[in-house]
């Protein structure tokens, strides 16, 4: 194990006040908080503490001297094959008085505070981005306006979620230092569609038909998230009908959901005297919508 007076540097006559300037002088260059995952660097200062609490102590520096303690701080072999340790495991002791000593030094803690002062990462910045139904499920770019003057581009990812907090690396708060920017922080709140819900990956649509439409069957323009399409309604369908649109939902992994429409058969709203007289006439056998409620 290397001496302690060769570790701190200083000769074996030293006074109490040389061995606290070398400790103090090497300390500076190697403590761990100014060398951040330098393990070499923090190994030597295990070290040079540890030698420091050795010599700085007047009584192990006298057993040291006078042979009876090793740098170690274990008992020096009294014969051949036989020694005596201080501590458990073979280890001498160990002590933080030398981390003690050095937190007294209100200088240096000063320039550890600084230095950590400009390494310090700015503050994130909180925003919140109202979006469009269709914009959070096909994708876009909006823009917000800052507080404080500016802007700041959002690219909003197809599929977005209401809520979903978007991290924008490096655009919050400048560092006070030296260190790296913040980051903005946008949450994101999706405005209602008139008629488009969604439910997970799916898209859900009432959609208005007709009597004739339901009855007869029809190919019906049908909006989706992507524009129109031709949807095929089959013949005899009622209200609550449900067709599904695949691949024609909100963005995911692999794929996409799908367009879950609804049929809703709508009356005229309008008097239709036609209509009027049709139904009038029309005397259907067969036809009992509420034989199950009623049996």
């Amino acid at each position: 194990m290397q001496d302690p007076y060769e570790i701190l540097g200083v000769a074996r006559a030293a006074t109490q006040d040389e061995i606290r300037k070398a400790y103090h002088r090497l300390a500076k260059k190697l403590h761990p908080d100014l060398n951040p995952g330098d393990k070499s660097s923090e190994n030597r200062f295990k070290e040079v503490a540890s030698a420091y609490d050795l010599l700085s102590d007047d009584e192990k520096r006298r057993r040291f001297d006078s042979g009876e303690i090793d740098a170690s701080g274990a008992e020096a072999p009294r014969e051949k094959y036989y020694r005596d340790y201080a501590g458990a495991n073979g280890q001498a002791y160990e002590s933080r008085s030398g981390y003690a000593d050095f937190a007294d030094t209100d200088d240096f803690l000063a320039e550890i505070f600084r230095r950590q002062a400009r390494r310090a990462r700015g503050s994130d910045l909180h925003y919140s981005l109202g979006v469009d139904f269709l914009d959070a499920v096909n994708g876009a770019t909006k823009r917000i306006t800052l507080p404080e003057g500016g802007s700041l581009d959002v690219t909003i990812t197809a599929g977005l979620q209401q809520g979903q907090v978007l991290r924008l690396r490096g655009k919050g708060a400048p560092s006070p230092g030296d260190g790296e920017a913040g980051d903005a922080l946008v949450e994101i709140s999706i405005h209602p569609h008139p008629f488009f819900t969604r439910h997970g990956d799916n898209i859900h649509l009432d959609l208005p038909v007709t009597f004739a439409e339901a009855v007869l069957g029809a190919e019906i323009k049908t909006p989706t998230p992507d524009g129109p399409v031709i949807l095929t309604a089959p013949k005899g369908s009622n209200s609550g009908t449900v067709l599904r649109l695949k691949g024609k939902g909100v963005p995911r992994v692999g794929g996409r959901g799908d367009l879950m429409v609804k049929l809703k058969i709508m009356a005229p709203t309008e008097p239709d005297s036609e209509l009027e007289a049709f139904l009038t006439a029309w005397a259907p056998t067969n036809y009992q919508p509420r034989r199950d409620m009623l049996s």
